[in-house]
């Protein structure tokens, strides 16, 4: 990857240690992985993030802010990073805690650096899909909002189980505008069956729409 060139992930460092945040970066850099790397977990939260597949790399004792309290900070603010705790100072109950919490590993030092990196690009993939699948919701979503009122009246119908007739009856509407707006909700939805649209509807509930 050129100097220019920007990266396709990132690894957040969070560590209150200057030769940590150091050695993790070269050991990064050394299998191709980019990093950013902070003092503080509210250095980082007032950063200016690459949009990327991430995993944060968080220290669990640090002034201020801690790891697990950081953690907890980032549910309530639904950042949804994979995080891999670091820690000199672990115990069983804080790395209960902090898995418990939703974090993917917690080494303790010293760890070896393939159970590091391991982690990490198991952060990565899972940040990867969670991507894919909030980027799929998100056009589910856009092609939703773009159906007309009426549109929507007859799909909310059709995917319930009734047939177009009964659809055009509870509608006050006749058959054949039935047909054709749900031959148009059909396209836009990018639905090719009936079986297609329950699914999208089933993934739509729930939503705030």
């Amino acid at each position: 990857m050129s100097q220019n060139e920007p990266a396709d992930t990132m690894i957040y460092i969070v560590d209150d240690d200057h030769s940590v945040r150091a050695s993790l970066q070269d050991l990064l850099a050394s299998v191709g992985l980019a990093s950013m790397a902070f003092g503080s977990a509210r250095e980082f939260m007032v950063a200016e993030l690459p949009d990327v597949p991430a995993c944060l790399v968080l220290d669990v004792r640090m002034p201020g802010m801690s790891g697990l309290d950081f953690q907890q900070e980032m549910t309530r603010l639904n950042i949804q990073i994979p995080v891999v705790f670091i820690t000199a100072h672990g115990d069983i109950p804080m790395s209960v805690k902090a898995m418990k919490a939703g974090a993917l590993e917690f080494l303790t030092k010293p760890f070896r650096e393939q159970d590091l990196l391991d982690a990490i690009n198991q952060g990565l993939d899972r940040d990867r899909q969670r991507r894919h699948t909030a980027g799929l919701m998100d056009d589910l979503q856009r092609r939703y909002a773009g159906l007309s009122d009426g549109e929507r009246d007859v799909m909310e119908l059709v995917v319930s189980g009734l047939l177009n007739k009964q659809v055009a009856a509870r509608l006050g509407l006749s058959e054949v505008t039935v047909k054709v707006r749900r031959g148009a909700l059909m396209r836009k939805m990018n639905a090719d069956s009936l079986a297609t649209l329950v699914k999208i509807s089933e993934k739509l509930k729930g939503v705030d729409r």
